[in-house]
């Protein structure tokens, strides 16, 4: 049988003489469409298998298709106007200006020999592994990295003895642990560790300028500071080595009703603070099952779309495994059909009527009332939403390139809200340091018009609270 040698002596002198040969797997492609360009001086490898498997999925309106579809675009770009010799040697890998040229890409054809070891090639992943071991037989002084998000293919390379590795080109963070809260606590009274402080006023607000060494550590914007002693502010400026926090009534905002909801504890009125007002156009809230994620971003999008008419309508969507799968086979309109996956969304409408002379007619009033749109993420790309309020539920789902599609979205005058629980991530391959909802917390950390709450507790019930705590 026929050896492809994959890289001829062109590309060798235009790339590292130490340059890796990373072969990426289709699952890689699907969660960063536009991995390949995020190697380096490296070569990158795409086998014929993953090309194959990525015609086949690229097929419907699901997210996966959709990223399917793009991975296909950028592997066309490079690739589309190569000669077929050429796709097997490599080409170079073009970025930004198209000036600099860094690195190599080529597909992977071959038949390997009878002398090699195989696994059965009835799987698509064997037949992956099998071409990786392939290319380490054929370029032994040569370091090849199968690159893949699957865990259980990783555990198989190691057993054929071929280095393997996750996705981390997204991933900003290393600990979960580090990802910014939306809030620093401080024991005793903060103003202990202050030495100068200039407060003012300013319509109506009181600030506080005090040094940026005081915190102990970085600090962003429309992070709030909070103590033991009940003081609570919000960062409102950030300017050098000097930062402005704006004062804050605890009592006043754990009292204020939004749409008939009290604040249950300071973290809830902290992304209350965040989710009226206008200038934070960006809400990210995430918490264990039952901290009030949903209901407290329906309560504020009732409340600025129907008294205040802050925003025209309300944009609810969500992310499920299920939902790209089943949503083409349910009957009915594109808000029928995702009715049944937003049951979060009316059971916390119910619970914000609870106490009404009649709940279910004051539910139908509120729909009937409110412009509240069920929306498809399948139905969200291209489309761009002004004066909106969009409610993106079950976000830890997302990977980080489906949430930069989603957020995208938002138009002039509105504003995005997304919800998720790190603890609760559905979606294979992802982790909650690669999970999307991290990866925007992260990157939208230092965002002026952007803030963050991890909710503590379970106020959903005492049951709840012990089952999240011994389950």
């Amino acid at each position: 049988m026929s050896e492809v040698k994959l890289v001829s002596s062109s590309v060798e002198c235009s790339t590292s003489s130490n340059a890796i040969f990373y072969v990426l797997d289709t699952n890689v492609l699907i969660h960063d469409p536009t991995s390949i360009l995020n190697f380096d001086e490296h070569h990158v490898v795409i086998p014929i298998t993953v090309l194959e498997e990525l015609d086949n999925l690229k097929s419907g309106r699901q997210s996966i298709a959709a990223d399917c579809r793009q991975a296909i675009r950028e592997l066309d770009k490079l690739l589309g106007r190569a000669s077929p010799n050429d796709v097997e040697e490599g080409v170079p890998i073009v970025r930004g200006d198209g000036l600099e040229k860094s690195g190599t890409l080529s597909v992977l054809m071959t038949e390997i020999p009878d002398n090699l070891v195989m696994l059965p090639t009835h799987l698509n992943d064997n037949k992956i592994l099998n071409d990786v071991g392939f290319l380490k037989h054929q370029y032994p002084d040569r370091r090849v990295v199968l690159v893949t998000k699957d865990i259980n293919v990783r555990l198989k390379a190691r057993g054929r003895g071929i280095e393997s590795q996750d996705y981390h080109s997204d991933q900003l963070l290393s600990d979960i642990e580090k990802l910014n809260k939306g809030y620093l606590e401080f024991s005793g009274s903060f103003w202990n560790r202050v030495e100068n402080v200039e407060t003012g006023q300013q319509d109506g607000q009181t600030l506080h300028r005090v040094a940026k060494g005081v915190f102990g550590q970085e600090v962003y914007p429309n992070q709030f500071i909070a103590d033991d002693t009940g003081f609570l502010s919000r960062v409102v400026a950030i300017e050098g080595d000097t930062v402005t926090l704006k004062h804050l009534n605890l009592a006043k905002m754990m009292d204020t009703e939004t749409w008939g909801l009290k604040p249950r504890d300071m973290y809830q009125a902290m992304a209350m603070n965040l989710l009226m007002d206008p200038d934070v156009h960006l809400v990210n809230l995430s918490g264990s099952a039952g901290s009030g994620k949903t209901i407290l971003a329906l309560a504020a999008a009732i409340e600025q779309t129907v008294p205040s008419k802050v925003y025209r309508r309300i944009i609810v969507t969500r992310s499920t495994q299920g939902l790209d799968e089943d949503i083409g086979f349910l009957p009915g309109t594109e808000e029928e059909k995702m009715e049944p996956w937003l049951g979060a969304i009316t059971d916390n409408l119910e619970a914000l009527h609870w106490d009404d002379e009649n709940c279910g007619s004051s539910v139908e009033y509120v729909l009937n009332k409110v412009p509240l749109m069920f929306k498809s993420l399948n139905y969200i790309r291209g489309r761009s939403f002004q004066s909106s309020l969009i409610i993106i539920d079950e976000c830890q789902n997302l990977t980080p390139h489906q949430i930069k599609t989603i957020v995208t979205r938002a138009g002039n005058g509105s504003k995005v809200i997304c919800l998720g629980n790190l603890a609760q991530i559905d979606t294979p391959y992802l982790t909650p340091i690669s999970s999307g909802l991290t990866y925007l917390t992260e990157r939208f950390k230092s965002f002026n018009q952007g803030g963050n709450i991890l909710l503590q507790g379970v106020p959903r019930s005492a049951l709840a609270k012990f089952a999240e705590e011994h389950l």
